[in-house]
């Protein structure tokens, strides 16, 4: 069993910055992850799509970790929990995923912050240090991000992270079950200094 959680177990880079640590998920962070999803669930779920009935059981969570290791080997995705600076506390997670490569080099950005450490600026750091690792490490020229019209905490995380509206999407996503529309935000390499 202990082989077969390593052998699931997304290896990748370590991204500091921001006062957050980013790393790739663990099999040893379940417990901590189940535990912050379970005590957020009321304060997540309108945002995000449905959870499936099994989501927070150690089975989903080492499926969900094949997956990441496949689409992180492929270069399609980053997935990072996001911890505070000491690698100590699960604070979220956020993923660079979609990532197109050829005349596009683009990805896509998603994230959630548990709710016991929502409102304190651990998203907006999250999305800024996940932008420097996309720009300077991925090699990628653009970052898109969407959020419901209604999420203003989201919305102002991707304004103060640099992210700038560029349009909104009829029935772009589907969130708790109903087709949403979202707002649209793009963030150019050129936009950011990224040291």
């Amino acid at each position: 069993m202990a082989l077969l959680d390593w052998m699931t177990d997304a290896t990748g880079p370590v991204v500091e910055g921001q006062g957050v640590l980013l790393r790739p998920p663990r099999t040893g962070d379940y417990a901590a992850w189940a535990e912050l999803r379970e005590l957020s669930r009321d304060y997540l779920q309108p945002w995000e799509p449905s959870w499936p009935d099994d989501d927070l059981t150690k089975a989903a969570y080492r499926r969900r970790l094949g997956v990441y290791a496949r689409e992180m080997e492929l270069g399609h995705a980053w997935p990072f929990f996001v911890f505070d600076a000491r690698g100590k506390t699960l604070m979220g997670a956020i993923t660079l995923s979609n990532v197109r490569r050829g005349v596009a080099e683009t990805g896509t950005l998603g994230y959630w912050v548990g709710q016991p450490f929502a409102g304190r600026g651990v998203a907006t750091a999250a999305v800024k240090a996940m932008a420097g690792f996309a720009f300077r490490s991925a090699r990628l020229h653009r970052l898109e991000a969407s959020c419901l019209p209604t999420n203003a905490a989201s919305r102002r995380v991707l304004e103060k992270s640099g992210f700038v509206k560029e349009g909104e999407a009829r029935a772009y996503l589907k969130i708790n079950g109903v087709w949403a529309d979202h707002l649209l935000f793009g963030l150019v390499s050129d936009d950011v200094a990224v040291s």
